[in-house]
Parts: C-alpha cells; structure tokens; sequence
C-alpha cells in the first residue's frame, strides 16, 4: 500500500496534475416519486435542464435537508478521485468557469474539501446572470435521475490561462488532463495546454467522454491528437470516434484501440498509450507498437451507482502515473477507485482508499 512516507512520493508535488474542465455543483438529494412527477422527471435518466426546472435545485434546498454536495464535473471527479487515492491535498490544480453565485461557493467548500487546489474562472455578465453550473441527483430507490445545468461552465476563456498565478500553475505541472466535454467550450485553451506540455516534455492526456463528443466535435479532438500521450475512453466512445473521425470499417475493440495508438505523434520518444474500459469486461491497454494487453474488471457484491466509474478509473490511473508507476500498476489504481465508486451514491469514495496492489487483483 502507498502512503505518504512512501519513496514513491518523492515524484509528485503540489500541483502535479492539472485539469482543466467543467466544474458542476453536484447536489444530491433522496426524493420521493411525486417530486420526479412534479418535474416531468424520469426514475432512471440524465436530462439537461430547462425552463420547467429553474426552481428544482432551490426545492431540493429548502425542503429535503438531508441533501449533501459533491464536486463535480467529469475532470474535477477524476482529480478528486486521484486526490483521494494519494491522501495527499493539493497534488491536483483544477480550472474551469464558475458564475458570481452561492452555488459557487458552495462548489469551491466541496472541492477544497476533497483536496483540489482551485483556480475557478468566475463568469460574470452585466446583461444577465449566468449561475454556476449544477447537477441534481435526484435518487429514488436505486434509481438516479440528473438534471444538468452547465451554465457558466460553457463560459471559459484563454484569458484564464494568461493570470500570473495560473502561468504559475501550468509551469509547475507535469500532468495535464482534460476530459472531451471541455472540447465544447474552449479548444483554444487545449490546443495552448497541449502546446505547453509538447515544448516542455511533459504528459498531456484526454478522454473521449461521450459517443456525441467523437461525432460532433472530433475535429476538435483530432486536433489535440497529435499531442496526447495517454487517451482514455469506453467501447461505445471508442467505436464512435473510430467511425467518425478514422472512418474505420469495423467494431473490433482493439483494432481500433491499436489504430488509435498508432496515430501520428508530435513527441515521437514517448509512445502514445490507449486505455479502454469496457464495463464489466476487461480493460484494453494498447501501447504504439506493442501487443494489446487486457485487464479484467473486479466486480463488487453490490453496485449502488455507476456514474463516475469513468472518471474514478482515469483519477486512480493518473495518481499512479504521477507516482511513476507502470502502465499495469496504474490500470490497477484505476480500477480500484472505480471500484470503490460504483459502491457509493455519487461520484464519491469511502473516508480513507484501502488500496494494496499485491491484494487487488483486477
């Protein structure tokens, strides 16, 4: 088991890893049917709000106070993830635009709580206010229905990047990662990120996120390609982006896996690495050049909630890659924060990881 008297910490400093994305105010609340049917809201779905939901989050407030707060967004949980999984606050910087709000501040509480070492962008504009962007998870049984206002998180401007203490910041890392929803809402400041890492010899890393991401805003991802060193995504996200941006003829997990690592690369001296998880069934790990290895997945008694098993698994393998761990090492931290995840409600973790590669078998 790591801890933090450990040698292995000898790599990693505060700021180590940044992200970079779309920071929501997870608000999760048991309800009861009648509250879902008060919205037109379904048992077991994830919409994005509109204008028959302006009051839900404050309902949810005011009525079931036994709601909690949970940093979200799909980057932030992957560097709270990676927080958690090394016990040690600060080793993640997160950005990303917020509005002039209480949610927030309510966000930045959550979040500095879990660990992260916040530099938000906070929107304002003097036409209209633009709230912070929220998530109500609605929970009814074992059932969650999300309603998803991004509000000022489509905000994000490279200007951001140009404050003297966030130059500070990027200088510093040596991990950088971004999820593909943060393709929707700046790839300028990707492409300046990705920039960076290459002049400096640093690890720049991104995530597929959502079959429609590949689809829609490929372009915007085939750009950073050239740039990435480690790329994460599910089958269906892969399979997207191999039929949309590689017009690949076929389904076949790790030929695209395979295709995808071999992509032309800027930093030639570091091969690209392609993890791909595949629910239940085992991860794929294909590095430029070398045979597929795969991984299978450790399943738990009792599954509470999958939303974040993604983001869990990216956090727990950047930690390990920060420690300086092998590609194998690090899929097993992944794995065992999603893991943990999939056992809680929310994106979250128990107190302390109890997490010892020699025990864990994936």
């Amino acid at each position: 088991m790591i801890t933090n008297e450990s040698s292995d910490y000898k790599n990693i400093n505060d700021g180590t890893i940044f992200g970079i994305g779309n920071p929501l105010l997870d608000i999760i609340a048991e309800v009861p049917i009648s509250f879902l049917e008060t919205y037109n809201l379904k048992a077991n779905d994830a919409i994005l709000a509109t204008d028959a939901h302006k009051e839900l989050n404050e309902h949810v407030l005011h009525d079931y106070p036994n709601h909690r707060f949970v940093a979200g967004g799909a980057t932030q949980n992957s560097m709270r993830a990676a927080t958690w999984l090394l016990q040690q606050p600060n080793i993640c910087v997160y950005m990303g635009a917020v509005g002039d709000d209480k949610y927030h501040q309510l966000l930045h509480d959550a979040a500095a709580k879990a660990g992260l070492l916040l530099s938000y962008q906070v929107y304002t504009n003097p036409k209209e206010q633009i709230q912070t962007g929220t998530c109500a998870v609605l929970i009814t049984g074992n059932n969650r229905s999300l309603v998803a206002n991004l509000g000022a998180a489509n905000h994000f401007t490279i200007e951001h990047l140009d404050e003297p203490k966030n130059k500070q910041l990027i200088e510093k890392a040596k991990i950088f990662y971004t999820a593909g929803f943060f393709y929707t809402v700046c790839p300028p400041a990707v492409m300046r990120i990705c920039e960076h890492a290459d002049k400096h010899d640093k690890i720049f890393c991104t995530n597929l996120s959502a079959p429609f991401i590949c689809e829609f805003f490929g372009d915007k991802l085939m750009l950073a390609m050239p740039y990435v060193d480690y790329l994460f995504g599910n089958e269906t996200e892969a399979a997207s982006f191999a039929k949309f941006q590689l017009q690949l003829d076929t389904k076949d997990i790790k030929v695209i896996a395979k295709v995808i690592s071999e992509l032309p690369k800027k930093n030639s001296q570091r091969k690209r690495v392609v993890i791909v998880t595949q629910g239940s069934e085992s991860t794929l790990l294909a590095v430029a050049g070398e045979d597929i290895k795969e991984f299978p997945v450790k399943k738990p008694l009792e599954i509470v909630d999958t939303n974040g098993a993604g983001d869990s698994f990216v956090g727990g393998f950047l930690a390990y890659l920060s420690l300086g761990k092998t590609h194998e090492e690090a899929i097993q931290a992944g794995a065992y924060c999603a893991f943990e995840c999939i056992q809680q409600s929310g994106c979250t973790f128990p107190d302390k990881p109890f997490f010892d590669p020699t025990t864990f078998v994936v």
